[in-house]
């Protein structure tokens, strides 16, 4: 379980960070979609990123450089779109930035915080590196643990039916045991065959006790479900 714990808990850490990357343009990480040239920052100009619907892209190419004073004109670049939003860049002064994001917003433009470092991409490209290799080692180490693992459990299952249906026969027939135990594989087409000749076999009177409802009346409520059986029956399903 411990195997299975730690390999769940990279797994989750993984999906987180591919969700993060791969959801809207509304939430997503927009470190791997933007380049260094894409960013202009001096001691006057910022470089701002907005997310746009992609409906009103003709909008806010027409109206970006107006939205405020101070924007650098033809500044806006698309850098990526998705199937709902577009994502662009535009340059302007840095004292008017704030005025920019509250105009912007009120015409239905979203304007993303992002500061881009080389060094903090390079920190998470390192730890998704680092994710998938654990996660590698992780399932292998628990394919091979299973693979050992298996051949024990499943001779312990078997184990335990064979105790159950030793049970069950003692409890139907009664002692001294006398009854023979075997393992039939039948096809799906060749059930209702086997267990015909089955119940031949247990020819007796009470037989009739243990049919179903079905094939007896209402009286075969008496003897169990609708599964039961003349003689002891216990399937076991390997798929």
């Amino acid at each position: 379980m411990v195997r299975v714990a730690e390999y769940n808990n990279v797994r989750s850490q993984l999906n987180a960070i591919n969700r993060k990357q791969s959801g809207s343009l509304a939430v997503r990480d927009l470190s791997s979609l933007v380049k260094p040239e894409d960013i202009i920052t001096s001691e006057h100009l910022v470089t701002l990123l907005a997310i746009v619907p992609k409906y009103s892209q003709k909008d806010w190419l027409a109206n970006y450089e107006t939205l405020t004073n101070y924007v650098v004109p033809r500044s806006s670049k698309l850098l990526y779109e998705d199937n709902e939003y577009a994502l662009y860049t535009v340059t302007l002064f840095g004292r008017v930035a704030d005025n920019f994001r509250t105009a912007a917003r009120e015409k239905g433009f979203q304007i993303r915080d992002f500061e881009y470092s080389s060094e903090a991409q390079e920190s998470r490209k390192q730890e998704l590196d680092r994710l998938v290799h654990d996660q590698d080692n992780l399932r292998s180490s628990l394919l091979q643990w299973c693979y050992t693992s298996y051949g024990e459990v499943f001779s312990s299952w078997m184990h335990f039916c064979a105790v159950r249906v030793f049970a069950e026969s003692i409890l139907r027939y009664g002692l001294p045991p006398s009854f023979l135990a075997c393992v039939l594989a039948p096809s799906a087409k060749g059930e209702k065959k086997v267990r015909s000749i089955l119940e031949e076999l247990c020819d007796s009177t009470h037989s009739t006790f243990w049919n179903s409802e079905e094939e007896v009346g209402p009286m075969a409520g008496l003897g169990g479900d609708a599964d039961a059986h003349p003689y002891v029956s216990f399937t076991i399903n390997l798929i």
